[in-house]
């Protein structure tokens, strides 16, 4: 079966505002009280409240005199926030994300329909008091609909992302054809080389091009009293220049990643730890600002719908430091230094060019440990006189479970 998001843009009428955040604060309310109650569970017994557990504080909630607002909202919204904190949990506890934390008002409001949400001509039709909704639907909406994730962005506008299940399976995974490495960057967002040809590519760098309108936005902001309506305008108004920059980034992160697919088999990069490279606070912007798990994230489901593979190597792999030519590694390469010559074979190399070939040559190398037939189209694989890898893992591929199908 495949899975495949679509998002599309909602119009609802003032009424259907007031009764979706009125589900916005019933399910976030529920959010919080199952998150206390399962930790003071934990903290009581040792355990957590699993799902049907916690579903059976509702009944009694919605009989109750000060939470009998609950019944107004549409019962398997609140099941479905219920199934979101469970998953939350068994993540957690498989080390895939953090603990799961408390909603606020304030920022981005989400609910889930997991059934009964129908797409009819220029609208999508909601269970319970929220019905037709006008929205407008950019494609078609192909196959079994599963959930439907409504949401409210910090710039007023809903959103709805459409879930669909459709008969087949995704292309069987070939590494036959093109086979390009792939070095991330600063000053040119990517660097990439097929083993003959190094192309660079620059760095939009989305927030610095909106960095003035957003210091003279936010501090309007700043001037503005608190609880006032004045300063939920200023705050919609901050919102949206994010939102420009966000759509700008997606928008170049999704063009360009396509364009990659579309004319390699294979796409190797390394495995950054973007989470450690950001307590830099020289460079945290910079780097948030480039987007480079979204990116690398977007080449998987990318590939895996096509049938292509993403390699990636381990972020320890001296790719930098490595000499391309007779794979001499040097000492020490301070990031100020962008060119170097070989004390070896007397090669000179560009920092980012020279990595981007030793990336995709460590790729095509650990295809080949693992016995994958690979394409070593564009120059060699590997000279004869080369050094061992540092590498002690198999290659790991990067899967998206629900493509995002609007840029």
């Amino acid at each position: 079966m495949l899975h495949k998001a679509v998002k599309v843009r909602l119009y609802p009428t003032s009424l259907q505002q007031t009764l979706l955040s009125q589900h916005f604060g019933c399910a976030r309310w529920w959010w919080n009280y199952a998150l206390n109650k399962s930790i003071e569970t934990y903290k009581e017994t040792g355990k957590s409240l699993g799902q049907s557990a916690l579903n059976a504080f509702l009944p009694k909630l919605k009989k109750a005199e000060e939470t009998v607002w609950l019944s107004e909202c549409y019962s398997q919204v609140l099941q479905a926030t219920t199934l979101s904190l469970t998953t939350a949990y068994k993540n957690f506890f498989a080390g895939r994300a953090r603990f799961p934390r408390y909603k606020s008002k304030h920022g981005k409001q989400s609910i889930q329909y997991p059934q009964n949400v129908k797409v009819l001509d220029g609208f999508v039709q909601f269970p319970g008091k929220v019905g037709k909704v006008k929205a407008e639907l950019h494609r078609n909406i192909e196959g079994i609909i599963k959930t439907v994730t409504v949401s409210l962005d910090p710039s007023g506008k809903y959103f709805a992302s459409i879930l669909t299940e459709t008969e087949g399976d995704n292309p069987t995974v070939s590494t036959e054809g093109r086979v390009i490495g792939i070095d991330l960057g600063l000053t040119h967002f990517a660097i990439t080389s097929d083993g003959s040809k190094v192309s660079k590519y620059n760095n939009p760098r989305h927030l610095a091009k909106h960095e003035k309108n957003l210091k003279r936005k936010q501090q309007k902001l700043a001037k503005k009293q608190k609880g006032s309506n004045s300063r939920n305008k200023a705050r919609k108004t901050v919102a949206k220049v994010y939102e420009r920059v966000t759509k700008s980034r997606q928008d170049f992160l999704h063009k360009f990643s396509k364009k990659l697919v579309n004319e390699n088999q294979v796409v190797v990069v390394e495995n950054l730890h973007v989470k450690g490279m950001v307590r830099n606070h020289n460079l945290a912007k910079a780097i948030s600002d480039a987007g480079w798990g979204t990116f690398t994230n977007f080449l998987a489901y990318k590939l895996e719908k096509k049938g292509g593979k993403l390699v990636e190597i381990d972020r320890w792999f001296p790719s930098s430091k490595l000499c391309s030519n007779c794979y001499y590694q040097i000492d020490k390469l301070l990031l100020d230094v962008r060119e170097w010559t070989c004390p070896n074979c007397g090669t000179r190399h560009d920092r980012d060019g020279n990595a981007a070939t030793n990336i995709r040559a460590e790729g095509i190398r650990m295809l080949q440990t693992d016995g994958t037939a690979v394409s070593a189209n564009g120059g060699e694989v590997r000279p004869k006189l080369g050094r061992k890898s540092v590498l002690r893992h198999s290659p790991a591929m990067l899967e998206a479970h629900t493509i995002i199908a609007s840029i």
